[in-house]
């Protein structure tokens, strides 16, 4: 499946489905179900779990298989509403400002009195604060978007509550207010998707403008299929040994578990080092790969031996 067949967007749940896996993408079916109703309601997902299954990725598979641009904006303490949604370009107001001075003697010669010429100045004032000068940030820039866009809000839960609030009109209505110009309405309502770490709770008032989709680790096959659609390379009895190890370990008390991410970073590192089956030496080499944590990498090394040992006979069964 193409972009050119399913320009108008998606037809059905099962053409998400295709779809997404056509961009490399490998959904199931409640994924694709909250894809497609996001589409036909024009609400936005809200996309829980944990770090590294694919959240991210989701959104830009859409933007891909829907030919739409991706917007994206990566959230952060302190984020605000001069880099999410506009801010004035200082350096050309300056310059119209110098400009101005240069030639207010011209604009005021045939003024009759002071406050004629207030009122000619005031037409310039009215010109500084304006379109020309507007520099739209992510969230405007979605809503000029002629013929549609995917927005990604990334990691809402890392961002403040003050900036949650600034959220809520967007959301409703696909609009943005500048103070000094108007409202300004989306062409298309953007497809948007925000991501969330759950490092914090948000608000029940942006949650009822979204749709809720929780993705978690997903089961071996469906690993493995997201791992072959990454990592072509990759032989079948490797791939379901590093893809049984990988699951096993999630089950070990680990501060930071292997992410979905993470497992195809390994099934790349072991194709570069022309591996045919995992061993405990190999396992153990490249470790650093998977986990990031130095207390994970000594807990998972301890039992290498005999986590490598059933992940064979797993696989093998």
């Amino acid at each position: 499946m193409t972009a050119s067949d399913i320009a108008h967007g998606f037809a059905s749940i099962e053409a998400v489905t295709a779809g997404l896996a056509s961009a490399g993408y490998i959904s199931t079916r409640a994924i694709s179900t909250a894809v497609y109703l996001a589409q036909e309601l024009r609400k936005p997902v809200l996309i829980e779990g944990p770090a590294g299954v694919g959240k991210t990725e989701l959104a830009k598979s859409t933007a891909k298989c829907l030919d739409y641009p991706l917007i994206r904006l990566q959230c952060y303490e302190g984020l605000d509403e001069a880099k999410a949604l506009y801010e004035w370009k200082y350096g050309k107001q300056l310059l119209y400002t110098q400009i101005l001075k240069e030639k207010i003697h011209d604009v005021i010669a045939d003024a009759q009195g002071l406050d004629e010429s207030f009122a000619k100045l005031g037409e310039f004032q009215d010109l500084f604060f304006s379109k020309e000068f507007l520099e739209p940030r992510p969230l405007l820039r979605a809503m000029q978007q002629p013929a549609g866009s995917v927005l990604l809000i990334d990691e809402i839960d890392k961002s403040d509550e003050e900036f949650e609030a600034l959220l809520l009109e967007i959301l409703s209505d696909y609009q943005v207010t500048v103070p000094e110009i108007g409202v300004f309405e989306a062409n298309v309502a953007p497809l948007v998707m925000l991501t969330s770490n759950a490092t914090r709770e948000l608000g029940d008032a942006l949650k009822r403008r979204c749709l809720h989709l929780h993705i978690d680790f997903p089961e071996s096959a469906r690993e493995q299929q997201i791992v072959r659609a990454r990592v072509p390379d990759v032989s079948d009895k490797l791939l379901a040994q590093l893809v049984t190890f990988v699951q096993s370990i999630r089950d070990e008390t680990l501060r930071k578990p292997p992410s979905v991410s993470e497992t195809i970073d390994w099934a790349r590192a072991l194709v570069l080092l022309h591996a045919e089956a995992l061993d405990p030496d190999l396992v153990r080499d490249t470790l650093n790969v998977i986990l990031k944590r130095r207390a994970d990498i000594e807990i998972v090394a301890a039992k290498t031996d005999a986590l490598t040992r059933d992940a064979l006979k797993a696989a093998a069964a």
